[in-house]
């Protein structure tokens, strides 16, 4: 397991280490800074406890739980920092527990980066389904397509 010290060492920081990941879900992008501190989760500058609907908040603490069974209380010397931005609430919580657990897996190695993967694939890697743009003028359920109408006069 890769300690947080040694990546300073590795990257030769002054100050305290910084680590930062994305997480992206449909449009919705969430980055994640995650510092030495006492345990504080901010989301756009919003406590976790005060952030979007219970059960959004359950979907962030679930990945926290995860990593928390492994590594007990070292997670509480972290501060975490999240600023989410386009998409809707939903599409920012799993972008969120994205980011969550991409920056987690950097901090602490393959180990848990393994975990993560046997508990759910998307919360390291990006779900790659998107929404289908619409193509008008094809031919549908009507012969002519089925978006074509004739014009009608207003008078």
């Amino acid at each position: 397991m890769v300690k947080v010290q040694e990546l300073a060492e590795k990257l030769k920081f002054d100050k305290e280490v910084i680590i930062h990941a994305v997480g992206k879900r449909k449009l919705a992008r969430a980055r994640v800074y995650v510092k030495s501190g006492s345990g504080k989760i901010t989301i756009n500058g919003v406590p976790l406890k005060y952030w979007g609907t219970p059960i959004l908040r359950s979907r962030i603490q679930e990945v926290l739980e995860i990593a928390r069974a492994y590594l007990g209380d070292e997670l509480n010397k972290y501060d975490i920092k999240i600023i989410a931005n386009s998409g809707g609430l939903v599409s920012q919580a799993e972008a969120i527990r994205n980011g969550i657990a991409r920056a987690l897996s950097y901090m602490f190695g393959s180990e848990v980066k393994k975990i993560f993967e046997n508990y759910d694939k998307y919360l390291i890697i990006w779900d790659p389904r998107r929404c289908e743009p619409h193509r008008s003028n094809q031919k549908g359920a009507s012969s002519e397509g089925s978006r074509r109408h004739k014009q009608r006069s207003k008078r």
